[in-house]
């Protein structure tokens, strides 16, 4: 496992076909002279040892125009002999509008995907890298002057994981931990308890750390914990944002107990922080040696829900980076801590940021940062309002040929509301939509709000979506392209709750009336990719010769049990619109269960069905491979042309309450 040694001082170049075509304007949200930290971990064997970690960190210099330099940059391998290493490396980043894009790795030459949040600190992973590890990126702007000891004032919540641990990249000694730290400005600190996991024991320990040290050097802070700690021990370097208000780092490669952490934290104020609107992530989870690093975005929402994405990259599973879209939920009624049964959180003052500790046997680290309010005149496509119009999961969640799109919170859209009817048509009401360089056939436009077809011919890995009202060009809004992202239609219409599903009798599925265990439901859904045989755009799906997706690769289960798919489709005669046909598996529990759809590169766990274990199903016909034409899926879209508005999932008036 030496080949990322022997490539640490290659020229980073990113990846050029992405380069070319991704959007270049926000690359000035980058600029200055930053701190960051990175860390690297190589699987070993098929039970989730590691064969090699390791930590690289230092100072880097973004130039604003898409380039970079990082000089001195520290890193150490578990795999070396030589102990610590440093050089210099230059390389280039794509920052979109939006704060999306990807920097090239400055170890391996490939590119790190993440987001510059709000407070212009930049979180992300190399998901899709083409060397087989997993990693974590930090980096953020240094101030100026340099922080000192009077930056370090405060109480701080701190969330650190460690992959090395004291059993050697084992994954029985893996540290996942959680603890408080109160600096009076002066770099003293304050007695604290470490709460932790190692590994996949429940059972928490409990770390008394007494009077750690500190200094400042450089900007940073170095933190020493006394060395008899299970949990912490060590050196550990602290590096602050402009504001004071998150840290980040880890162990220098001087520190022998635990090199190879990553530590996340912020500065927490008094009473209940808000935590609402649209954030983005990055994290590393660990269950039992299966280990994954992600990237995404979440959108906390009125009534504590949580709708969010994921880019997970996972070398246990064929493919390795997939796309997860998924619903939680949190409670904020009293100081900034919550907890959920895989994990701890904190919410900072003003609520602009949450980490997160895992629990046992879920160990992980995670961050989550406000994403920046994004504007524009004339014709404006919101490039954080491209959304799968089932599921309406965020924007980093990419597209599928076939799946309806909503784009939201867009300005000067369409002169009026306009509906079409099936076959959707590619210009509507003098708006055009073009993803990929294709015409779009248009469902519905508004001044702030279209609904569109991704064509069936869209290729990645990455397509633009543009916007033309009455021969006036939006911006071009850069998009991954995915072969699925599954999003199922929710009664609400929010991608929460209830899936708009039908029993077998064409009876809406609620909690009054629960789908039965041993019956056919048809659960309605789009983002499943390319269907044979094949359609036109906008067409409607055949009636009487199934369009189906390729045989088995679509799935699902409920409740965490897997179901039989007997017909994964297009739902005849609409547009844009699937449905899969599932048996309700024995063994669930009463009640509401959440639903799992998987396509081979993405799956969904936001929708629920209400389940009844009723021993027998209603004496009703079963679905042929779908429903009579006629019956109207329960959550599709309602356009109401004389009320000149489309009711939007999140908030009336094509607006989106986040």
């Amino acid at each position: 496992m030496r080949t990322l040694r022997r490539i640490f001082l290659l020229l980073a170049v990113g990846l050029a076909s992405q380069a070319q075509s991704w959007d270049t304007s926000g690359n000035g949200m980058l600029s200055g002279t930053y701190y960051f930290r990175q860390v690297f971990y190589v699987l070993g064997d098929q039970y989730g040892d590691l064969g090699q970690a390791i930590a690289l960190y230092g100072n880097i210099k973004f130039d604003g125009n898409g380039g970079y330099t990082l000089t001195s940059g520290q890193w150490y391998d578990n795999d070396s002999s030589s102990g610590a290493q440093s050089g210099n490396v230059s390389g280039t980043y794509s920052i979109s509008a939006s704060g999306y894009g990807f920097i090239s790795n400055p170890l391996t030459g490939d590119s790190i995907y993440g987001l510059v949040s709000q407070q212009g600190i930049f979180v992300g992973s190399s998901t899709d890298n083409s060397y087989g590890y997993n990693d974590f990126f930090v980096t953020a702007p240094l101030a100026s002057p340099l922080p000192t000891a009077a930056s370090f004032s405060g109480t701080y919540v701190f969330s650190n994981l460690d992959l090395v641990g004291v059993a050697s990249g084992q994954p029985a000694g893996m540290l996942s931990m959680m603890f408080t730290l109160t600096a009076d400005g002066a770099c003293h600190l304050s007695n604290t308890t470490v709460t932790g996991y190692v590994g996949t024991n429940t059972t928490p320990v409990l770390q008394a750390a007494s009077l750690p040290t500190c200094l400042f050097s450089n900007g940073a802070a170095v933190v020493t914990f006394p060395t008899t700690g299970t949990l912490m021990a060590g050196q550990k370097y602290l590096y602050f944002s402009k504001d004071g208000n998150f840290v980040f780092g880890g162990s220098p490669y001087t520190n022998q107990y635990n090199p190879f952490d990553m530590i996340v934290g912020v500065k927490v104020g008094s009473g209940t922080p808000s935590f609402s609107g649209l954030y983005y992530q990055a994290g590393i989870d660990e269950v039992g040696g299966d280990l994954d690093t992600f990237y995404g975005s979440l959108s906390a929402v009125s009534g504590g829900k949580i709708l969010g994405h994921q880019r997970i990259e996972d070398l246990f599973y064929s493919p390795a980076t997939t796309d997860f879209t998924y619903a939680d939920s949190y409670t904020l009624t009293s100081g900034a801590t919550y907890s959920v049964p895989a994990a701890r959180y904190t919410v900072g003052a003003g609520g602009a940021i949450r980490i997160g500790s895992g629990i046992a046997p879920y160990l992980g680290l995670s961050v989550a940062l406000q994403a920046p309010t994004v504007t524009g005149t004339g014709v404006f496509l919101n490039p954080q309002g491209i959304v799968n119009a089932g599921s309406w999961a965020p924007f980093t969640a990419g597209i599928a040929p076939g799946e309806l799109l909503t784009l939201f919170n867009g300005s000067n859209l369409a002169s009026d509301t306009a509906v079409a009817t099936s076959p959707f048509p590619t210009s509507l009401g003098q708006v055009q939509v073009s993803i990929g360089g294709l015409p779009a056939p248009i469902y519905y436009v508004t001044p702030t709000q279209i609904a569109a077809i991704v064509p069936y011919a869209v290729a990645g890995p990455i397509a633009l979506v543009q916007v033309t009202n009455n021969g006036v060009l939006s911006n071009a809004v850069p998009v991954y392209v995915n072969g699925t992202s599954p999003g199922v239609l929710t009664a609400n219409q929010n991608g929460l709750g209830y899936a708009d599903a039908l029993r077998p009798d064409y009876s809406i599925v609620t909690a009054a009336n629960p789908a039965v265990i041993g019956e056919t439901i048809a659960v309605y859904l789009t983002g499943l990719g390319a269907v044979s045989p094949p359609i036109a755009d906008g067409d409607p799906g055949p009636i009487s010769t199934y369009s189906v997706v390729a045989a088995g690769s679509v799935t699902a289960a409920i409740g965490g049990v897997a179901a039989t798919v007997g017909y994964a489709g297009l739902a005849p005669g609409y547009s844009g619109l699937y449905q899969l046909n599932i048996t309700v598996p024995a063994g669930l529990t009463a009640g509401d269960n959440y639903l799992y759809i998987y396509g081979p590169d993405a799956y969904n766990a936001q929708s629920l069905i209400p389940i009844s274990t009723a021993t027998s199903a209603p004496e009703t016909p079963a679905f042929a491979p779908a429903p009579a034409l006629g019956k109207q899926p329960p959550g599709r879209p309602k356009i109401d042309p004389k009320a000149k508005r489309v009711p939007s999932p999140r908030g009336a008036g094509g607006t989106v309450k986040q």
